[in-house]
């Protein structure tokens, strides 16, 4: 699959992520951020900038509300920012 369109849906996932937190559905928090996780697995690492590379090596199970938006906020600028 495309670097890009995997990047923006684990950046749309990891919003939702926050979201879910922010509303207090503990259902939607799991549920995206085993999505994000699972989209962080088929990013392919060796084509994207050394800052993404260790954002990604952060994200986990114990990401919290605030890291996820600053994570989605800051993949979506870098898929907006780069040419694929």
């Amino acid at each position: 699959m495309n670097n890009k369109f995997v990047l923006e849906s684990l950046a749309s996932d990891l919003k939702r992520v926050a979201l879910g937190f922010h509303r207090g559905s503990n259902t939607m928090v799991q549920r995206f951020l085993d999505e994000a996780l699972n989209r962080k697995e088929e990013v392919k690492v060796d084509q994207v900038a050394p800052y993404i590379k260790s954002l990604l090596k952060k994200l986990n199970k114990k990401t919290n509300s605030d890291e996820a938006l600053m994570y989605s906020t800051l993949i979506q600028n870098y898929t907006q920012s780069k040419k694929f």
